[in-house]
């Protein structure tokens, strides 16, 4: 890119020199983006959840939730044109074209639209689906009518209680941890070896889990990403990068919804700028005359962190140009 911009702007300085046009050019900037991917975790209570304890002997959570966290943070810089330090330069015919060198140091030239895509995709909620439920009716005796010391009875179908249910469910996933030690011990009328013992063990492990999910719930996950850019400014440390919430996940830093996740921007220390050596310097006599100057801009390197407010969970050095300095290039 930047060797494009270089034969860009010398063709533009060849095509000015000639015209006698001002070639408008501006300063870099640096962007930062953040590329974030965050976990949806729904989690749906087991219809018996209530009843864990009563018949299983364990604590379960007994409400349905939503629950959201970063699982990774990927971060890029780019380089733009500043639209708030635009300079101007006239082409001179006998100014030596070697000063288009400074392009990587700064010049930016060209036209055309920076934009970056952001795009949210938020998953849809999921509510888990419960198998191997018992059933909801069952059957019962009931007295149709009496004549004398005579009682009708008829079988009736009632409604069976979520704690019946329950206390059914308890006893299949006993009898299964019971059916389940015979086979490994051997006290069973079939004999279970090698690969018949573990594809019978394995059957009733996933009937096991199947039943006892009706008391401890299910939890099924999915992945949202987003992108975010921040664009570092002179004077400010510190801003809130993105938010996340409980609702709608990953959200823009001016969604109030959310909880905040700050960025943190330190330039380093640089040291100061030393005079030119002996062999550099320019012999004693009468200076050339200064025709123009060129502005363009040396990048301060900063440390970047990316925190909840009390965890960082990125770090990172990257070069930011409006954090540096801007100096002059004279053309003679």
């Amino acid at each position: 890119m930047k060797r494009f911009f270089l034969i860009a702007v010398s063709a533009l300085a060849a095509l000015g020199a000639t015209a006698q046009e001002k070639l408008s050019y501006s300063l870099p900037r640096t962007s930062i983006e953040l590329t974030v991917t965050a976990v949806r975790t729904d989690f749906t209570a087991g219809p018996y959840a209530a009843f864990a304890e009563k018949y299983l002997g364990i604590d379960v959570r007994t409400q349905d939730e939503v629950s959201w966290r970063i699982s990774e943070v990927e971060l890029r810089s780019y380089t733009e044109a500043d639209p708030s330090q635009r300079f101007s330069y006239l082409p001179d015919a006998s100014a030596a074209p070697a000063m288009l060198s400074l392009t990587s140091q700064g010049l930016v030239a060209g036209y055309g639209p920076y934009s970056a895509s952001s795009g949210w995709k938020f998953p849809a909620e999921e509510q888990h689906q419960f198998f191997e439920r018992p059933a909801n009716l069952a059957s019962a005796q009931g007295t149709l009518y009496s004549s004398g010391s005579k009682a009708v009875r008829q079988e009736v179908v009632v409604g069976r209680t979520d704690e019946a249910k329950a206390a059914e469910v308890a006893e299949r996933i006993f009898a299964i941890r019971e059916n389940k030690y015979n086979i490994l011990v051997g006290d069973t009328d079939a004999t279970y070896s090698g690969e018949a013992m573990k594809a019978a063990i394995d059957a009733l492990d996933a009937l096991e889990a199947e039943l006892l999910s009706l008391f401890t719930g299910c939890s099924s996950s999915n992945l949202q990403k987003a992108v975010f850019e921040v664009i570092p400014q002179p004077g400010q440390q510190d801003a809130v990068a993105f938010r996340l919430s409980a609702s709608a996940g990953l959200v823009a830093a001016d969604d109030f919804s959310g909880d905040p996740y700050y960025i943190r921007i330190v330039p380093e220390e640089a040291a100061p700028v030393s005079g030119p050596s002996e062999e550099t310097a320019p012999r004693k006599g009468r200076a050339p005359a200064v025709k123009q100057i060129l502005k363009y801009r040396i990048p301060s390197v900063c440390s970047v962190s990316l925190s909840d407010g009390v965890t960082t969970i990125l770090r990172q050095r990257v070069p930011v140009y409006q954090l540096g300095t801007i100096e002059n290039y004279p053309i003679y």
